[in-house]
């Protein structure tokens, strides 16, 4: 056997899964959860009696965490819907370009991570309110001088930046 027959693996990708399964019956008003593909928080959840069906449905409403839009979903209670891993990380803000909408940030290790723009560059959908004022007061404590935590959330493969505060020394 050759060295030309074995296997080439491409990728180093550790196999781990996105999301994790829970029973709808479970599910809370912010609890987290993937309807039509999106990771979304619950905003309002109700359920109904069992019917001439057998099965207890839940009727869920959640937002979506990274655009702000409303979903709906309506499944049987007892059957399984996806959960989503969420993380939320806090770096510090090194800087932010009102112009490109780029944004560098300091790791804890100390390297920096450059692959984040602020909230109102967004390639799907529009930017929030949220957004809109996240950013001004992000640029303003920037102008003013002052350090700035910024919270990153990742869900699915995406990153965005959520929410600052600024520290005090």
């Amino acid at each position: 056997m050759s060295d030309d027959d074995q296997p080439t693996f491409e990728s180093t990708e550790s196999g781990a899964s996105l999301v994790y399964p829970q029973t709808a019956g479970e599910l809370r008003k912010g609890s987290m959860l993937m309807i039509k593909g999106h990771p979304c928080k619950v905003s309002d959840i109700s359920t109904s009696k069992t019917g001439k069906h057998g099965h207890a449905k839940a009727h869920i409403v959640a937002i979506d965490i990274f655009t702000g839009k409303k979903y709906e979903d309506l499944c049987p209670s007892s059957h399984n819907v996806e959960v989503p891993f969420v993380k939320r990380s806090e770096y510090q803000l090194l800087t932010a370009d009102a112009e490109t909408g780029e944004v560098s940030l300091l790791l804890e290790n100390g390297e920096c991570k450059d692959d984040l723009n602020l909230p109102t560059f967004v390639s799907i959908g529009e930017a929030t309110d949220d957004d809109k004022a996240l950013v001004k007061e992000i640029l303003q404590a920037q102008e003013d001088g002052k350090i700035i935590i910024a919270a990153v959330l990742a869900a699915m493969g995406v990153e965005k930046l959520v929410g600052m505060k600024v520290k005090d020394d």
